[in-house]
Formats: C-alpha cells, sequence, structure tokens
C-alpha cells in the first residue's frame, strides 16, 4: 500500500505518551517527519525522537500545552522551521480531569485543554495544508463519548465537543483536499489507563472477556488506524468516527 507519506510532515501532539508514541513511531516508518509534541514528560518525548532516528527517521520534539493559546501558533511556527510546513495533524493530546475536582470547574478545564486547545491547533495548520491543497487531520477521541460511563461529565463532554469540530471541519475544507477524521478507541492498554483508580487489570480481564476480538485495544491498533487515515492511501475517507474497540460497542 502507498501510503504518500515519504517527506510530509506530521505533529503528533501528546507523542509522549503510549498512543501518541506509537502513532509518531508508525508514521516516522512511512517516511513522514515528524514533530513529536510534549507537556510535561520532555524525556518521554526525547525517547520517542531517539527511537524514531535510531530507525533510520527524522523527528524533533516540541513542548505545546493547549491550555496555553498563546503558544499553538509558535509551535506550529518552530516545527514549520525545524521540519517544513504540517501537512498531516494528529490531535493525540488530552488532559484527563481530576476525579475529585468540582464539576463545573472541571469542565471548563476539560472544554479548554480537550477542546479549544485542539481546535485552534488545527486552525493553526490549515492555512499551510490549503496552501498545499493537501493534508490530513485526525483526532484521537474514545468511545465513552457513545457508551459513557458513571463518573465526572467533563472529559467526554470535551472529547464529544471536539468530534463535532471535526465534523464540521470534515465539511469546510474537503474542498481544499483536505481530510479530516475522528478515531475513538476503546478501553486501551496504556500506562495512564492501567493506573487509572477505576480500571487495572481486572478491567482489562472483564473487558476482554465482553469483546468479540477477545482483547482489548493496544495503542499500536491505534497507531496503524492513524496512518491510514492520515495518508495518501485515504483519498475519500472525511468526516468518520471509525471506532476501534474491536466490536465491543455492538454487545453492550
Amino acid at each position: 500500500m502507498e501510503t504518500g507519506l515519504l517527506n510530509k510532515v506530521a505533529l503528533v501532539t501528546g507523542a509522549s505518551g503510549a498512543i501518541g508514541r506509537a502513532a509518531a513511531r508508525h508514521l516516522a516508518a512511512e517516511g513522514a517527519s515528524v514533530a513529536v509534541s510534549w507537556r510535561t514528560n520532555r524525556a518521554a518525548a526525547m525517547e520517542v525522537v531517539d527511537a524514531i532516528a535510531q530507525a533510520g527517521g527524522d523527528a524533533c520534539a516540541v513542548r505545546l500545552d493547549h491550555g496555553d493559546l498563546a503558544t499553538v501558533q509558535s509551535v506550529v511556527e518552530e516545527v514549520t522551521t525545524r521540519l517544513g510546513p504540517i501537512s498531516v495533524l494528529i490531535a493525540n493530546a488530552v488532559q484527563w480531569p481530576a476525579f475529585d475536582a468540582d464539576e463545573i470547574g472541571g469542565l471548563t478545564t476539560s472544554l479548554a485543554v480537550n477542546t479549544v486547545g485542539p481546535v485552534a491547533l488545527i486552525d493553526a495548520v490549515l492555512p499551510a495544508m490549503r496552501a498545499a491543497g493537501w493534508g490530513r487531520v485526525v483526532a484521537v477521541s474514545t468511545d465513552i463519548v457513545e457508551q459513557p460511563m458513571a463518573g465526572p461529565v467533563a472529559y467526554a463532554t470535551a472529547k464529544g465537543a471536539l468530534e463535532t469540530a471535526a465534523r464540521v471541519l470534515a465539511v469546510r475544507e474537503a474542498r481544499h483536499g483536505i481530510l479530516t477524521n475522528v478515531v475513538r478507541p476503546g478501553f486501551t492498554l496504556t500506562e495512564k489507563a492501567l493506573n487509572a483508580p477505576f480500571l487495572g487489570p481486572k478491567a482489562v480481564a472483564a473487558e476482554s472477556e465482553k469483546t468479540p476480538t477477545s482483547r482489548i485495544c493496544t495503542p499500536d491498533d491505534v497507531a496503524s488506524a492513524i496512518t491510514y487515515l492520515a495518508s495518501a492511501a485515504n483519498s475519500h475517507i472525511n468526516g468518520q468516527i471509525l471506532s476501534l474497540a474491536g466490536g465491543r460497542e455492538l454487545v453492550r
């Protein structure tokens, strides 16, 4: 399959974490130059950059805080200077609200960093994509948007808003050769998920039993889907929300 990612520049947000790390490495394996963004864990981001370099790829690390909109444009400019114009954006970074936060405060914060910030970043990369007549945007969401769970409303609400924004952009930007899609992982084997107070090994086993594929999602599963949607191999999928829960949503 020809992905057409050779010499393309991709920005992967939250690439110091499991899903972002996997996406960055998959895109680099297809020949893209990858900007690896981090907010609090520079060391982890540099490990991703080093791994890509050791495999013969091109990557750099940039710090991005979605809660600080003043820095969004400067990050895009930094990546453009170091690697070239961004033609692929993977909006993966997320900030989980504290489970003991007050409802409205948590919602306000989550909307700011998990919806407004990513949309501002997308807006910042669109001019270069429009000028090139080609671009790919993939937003990473969560299946709890469709299958809610008891707990704080902030995270699911913010991700639901991001999904809506992505679909609007898909309609608006397709005429410029820019395709926008959403991947919606289910429970995924990431460090954060496994260490969350309501998850862990027992939850992994329970969810695996309920999933038609008899296992739960891995970061590489998500990265593979992201890479396809972000590539030239995808020439007509636009405005879609792709479930990556192994069919779990069909049997709830």
